[in-house]
């Protein structure tokens, strides 16, 4: 049998982080997935294919509506849909190789293969058995199917089937308007996909704030992207090769009809096989995994991160619980603020947030101010003709403590990690205000949209 200090059960953004942080603090550990490469959903089939596919169809729309305005004449674009394919492939080989050569940096152990959880100091991986004193699980999640529309990969998608289609489907139903949602959309829109939205809430990505949702909205009109909002999908029929949606809506019964339906009404942890029942761990009312600050389940030497556990579904977050719960484990104090966790939808243009929304400060009845700056207030939004979107700060209003940053605008997902470190730090809108960006770029619009909610100090706008 052999023996290590900790095991941990995934190799995702969560799992993968979790075991590198445990060998940095001299810890001997085993990390086990069942996938033949390592990364999890995110590298595999989510976050790094998704956003391959992302930047290849926003090139291809750029060039057939923005390059013009920049002199650049071009004639006979088409899209090769195999080589868009390959090329998201080769990025997903790529990123997952950097995983193996960061398990042999750390002398991680990788073994492959379905695991069971026997006990607390036992774990096993096929027919081995492998003692450890810590278990991490980091199992992440699976698409929600719906029973009447179960995934077959052809008429009825699921995200990770979406991601490999053969052929550009004519026209595409997307039940659900939430990140992953327009992100498959907008990809195939792009490339002249008739793509429809259907939303139970009044609007798309209905956990942000609700600005952004229709600055988004009005942001994909143009794509050819429709929405039918307050619509609750009710059945669905196959007939002559397409697929017909029944649903509805305020307004009373609607029928959809297109080549696909693509479901994305959100994921659910994935644990199955572990053994949790026989091992008598607890799961909240939603099927998560209950754990207490430090990680840990209600069975001593059995931790959870991730999507398995209460929070947003976020390889980032994962990852940040990756790291806290190492530190736990090893003696140290673990740390981690769900409060600066920002959230990014990878549209064009990019929607992020961190903080409090409008609409949670004004429920929770905390007296705050704000300020609104367009980019097209920016010289280098007008001169990348990317004068779409805004940024908004919202501030306490008698401390000017920053209380949430929203924007929806180019690179807004890089943007984003300024308005976390105000947030982290607790800083004031003024102390952003205050601080010198540089000139031209795209950041200066978070600085005027914080002197705005200082004192309505914006000099551009």
């Amino acid at each position: 049998m052999v023996n290590f200090d900790a095991v941990v059960i995934g190799g995702g953004p969560g799992g993968y982080v979790c075991a590198i942080r445990l060998a940095q603090l001299g810890k001997s550990v085993a990390l086990v997935d069942k996938r033949e490469t390592l990364g999890g959903t995110c590298l595999n089939v989510g976050c790094i294919p998704s956003k391959a596919l992302l930047d290849s169809t926003e090139f291809y729309h750029q060039a057939k509506t923005k390059f013009g305005l920049h002199g650049i004449e071009m004639s006979g674009i088409s899209v090769n849909w195999e080589q868009m394919q390959k090329r998201k492939r080769d990025v997903v080989g790529a990123t997952t190789k950097g995983i193996d050569y960061l398990m042999s940096k750390n002398n991680i152990i990788r073994l492959h293969g379905e695991a069971k959880i026997l006990n607390p100091s036992l774990v096993l991986v096929g027919d081995q058995e492998i003692s450890t004193q810590s278990i991490v699980i980091a199992t992440g999640s699976i698409p929600v199917e719906i029973p009447f529309l179960p995934f077959d990969g052809r008429y009825i998608l699921s995200s990770d089937d979406a991601l490999a289609l053969s052929a550009i489907p004519s026209s595409l139903i997307v039940v659900g308007g939430g990140v992953i949602g327009v992100e498959m959309g907008s990809i195939y829109a792009r490339l002249g996909t008739k793509v429809t939205v259907v939303e139970a809430m009044p609007n798309l990505i209905p956990t942000m704030d609700t600005d952004l949702a229709k600055a988004l909205e009005k942001s994909l009109k143009p794509l050819g992207m429709t929405c039918q909002f307050n619509t609750k999908v009710t059945g669905m029929s196959i007939h002559h090769d397409q697929v017909s949606l029944q649903g509805m809506a305020n307004s009373g019964p609607v029928e959809l009809t297109a080549d696909a339906c693509l479901v994305c009404v959100g994921r659910r942890p994935y644990f199955d096989g572990l053994g949790l029942a026989e091992l008598g761990i607890q799961l909240d009312d939603r099927g998560r995994i209950q754990v207490n600050h430090r990680f840990e389940t209600n069975v001593a030497g059995i931790y959870a991160i991730g999507d398995v556990i209460p929070g947003p579904m976020l390889a980032h977050k994962a990852s940040e619980e990756g790291s806290a719960c190492a530190d736990w484990i090893a003696g140290r104090h673990g740390h981690i603020n769900y409060h600066a966790i920002p959230s990014v939808v990878y549209t064009w243009p990019e929607v992020a947030s961190v903080g409090f929304s409008e609409s949670e400060l004004t429920a929770s009845n905390r007296s705050f101010k704000k300020g609104v700056v367009p980019f097209k207030a920016s010289g280098r939004a007008r001169a990348a003709e990317e004068t779409d979107g805004f940024i908004k700060v919202l501030a306490d209003s008698s401390t000017d403590e920053v209380l949430g940053i929203h924007m929806i605008g180019p690179r807004c997902a890089d943007l984003i990690a300024e308005a976390v470190c105000a947030v982290e730090y607790k800083a004031s809108a003024e102390d952003i205000g205050l601080m010198s960006h540089p000139h031209p770029t795209f950041s200066e619009t978070l600085k005027e949209a914080a002197l705005m909610a200082t004192d309505n100090r914006a000099i551009h706008v």
